[in-house]
């Protein structure tokens, strides 16, 4: 059984009445831009930590699109057996920002990880086509290199490509 979809103005009715708004995103999505008030509980950690916080409460699941929330309905569903009520938002946070509701965003803005490791692949593996096919067919090994790493990320779960890009400068913390 999965849960019901509503939309962004009938969350933000249940909002307001009380219900509480729960993040599914990793941490470096939910810190780019979330919505305004909403609790962080990222997907893969939701069950352990939902239990005491969500029991009698109606909640609403989110993520970016919904396609995540709705692809884990049945897991969410479970997680929410405890609530008065669940749903989840449909089109996530950009139906929510399309409606123009409240959200926060970073003050310092910086693409998700994932995002920064799509663009790079992406970036070195056309780089390395239109060299090889304009310089020398030396340079497909790049595209090679670059797709091999992926198939290893998407195997083991380490993506090196992410812990290079993690430790880059514009991903640090801001020191005070």
């Amino acid at each position: 059984m999965s849960l019901p979809v509503i939309s962004p103005e009938h969350a933000r009715a249940l909002v307001a009445s009380g219900a509480l708004l729960v993040d599914i995103r990793d941490a470096d999505e939910y810190a780019f831009e979330h919505i305004d008030g909403a609790r962080h509980i990222p997907f893969d950690r939701l069950q352990a930590d939902s239990a005491a916080a969500l029991r009698g409460k109606t909640v609403i699941f989110y993520c970016l699109s919904g396609l995540r929330t709705s692809r884990c309905g049945q897991e969410l569903a479970a997680c929410a057996a405890g609530c008065e009520q669940a749903f989840i938002l449909e089109g996530g946070l950009q139906d929510w920002r399309a409606q123009r509701l409240p959200t926060q965003r970073a003050a310092r803005a910086v693409l998700p990880l994932m995002r920064q490791v799509q663009i790079a692949a992406g970036t070195m593996i056309l780089l390395g086509v239109l060299l090889g096919a304009q310089i020398h067919p030396a340079f497909y090994a790049l595209s090679a290199f670059v797709g091999a790493g992926l198939v290893f990320a998407g195997i083991t779960g380490f993506c090196g490509l992410a812990a290079l890009l993690a430790k880059m400068p514009w991903n640090r913390p801001l020191q005070n």
